[in-house]
């Protein structure tokens, strides 16, 4: 079971760097979405036994963040007819390094922590950190707004690795909160991303600083 988890783990750090080094908007919203399926699956393995709970969670993050989030942000990339990052703040090789970087030494600080029996042999905490900080990365590096909206779903998904820490003494109707909270944050963030495109032609979010009044 600890293998699947770790296998499944790894490949959610994997697609940080792939979204770090992505400079096609398109690619950037695939890894997302790849990595909303895979965290979605997470809390089936961690449950021996089945439970509705859990599997209608599971479903729902992988629909919302998969499905829905992604096919949200492919409509909104065509209706502004970009298909690139062109200028980011911190370029794309720095942000894949910083990125490794942050893995490399989640695992190492993972390590050190005391964690409980059944935590310590998962990358739960490592890929955590690691997603958070990535996400954080694409949030300040980039300028564009679909790119901090997936920044926005990459941090989200590491908090999500965070609470399956608890999943066995908390109700996962946390987890549920969490995931509508996110559809919320996206659909308003899609209404700030249309009034940004119709108001200056262009998604870049430096331009709200002409913003008066």
């Amino acid at each position: 079971m600890s293998s699947n988890l770790n296998l499944l783990i790894g490949i959610a750090m994997g697609l940080n760097l792939v979204a770090l080094a992505s400079g096609r908007l398109p690619s950037l919203i695939r890894a997302a979405a790849m990595q909303g399926v895979v965290i979605g699956v997470l809390p089936l393995l961690m449950h021996s036994e089945f439970h509705w709970l859990v599997a209608a969670v599971s479903a729902g993050t992988v629909v919302v963040k998969g499905f829905v989030i992604p096919s949200l942000l492919q409509r909104a990339l065509r209706a502004a007819h970009i298909d690139r990052e062109m200028e980011p703040l911190i370029g794309f090789i720095p942000s894949l390094l910083l990125g490794a970087a942050a893995s490399i030494g989640a695992i190492g600080f993972a390590g050190a922590l005391p964690l409980r029996p059944e935590h310590a042999g998962v990358l739960l905490v490592p890929g955590a950190f690691a997603t958070v900080v990535c996400g954080f990365l694409l949030l300040m590096g980039r300028t564009k707004a679909i790119s901090q909206v997936c920044g926005y779903l990459l941090l989200e998904n590491g908090i999500f690795l965070f609470g399956l820490l608890l999943i066995r003494s908390t109700p996962l109707i946390v987890e549920a909160g969490i995931l509508l909270d996110l559809t919320v944050a996206v659909f308003v963030i899609g209404i700030i991303v249309d009034r940004i495109q119709r108001e200056f032609d262009t998604l870049d979010t430096r331009k709200l600083t002409a913003l008066r009044e």
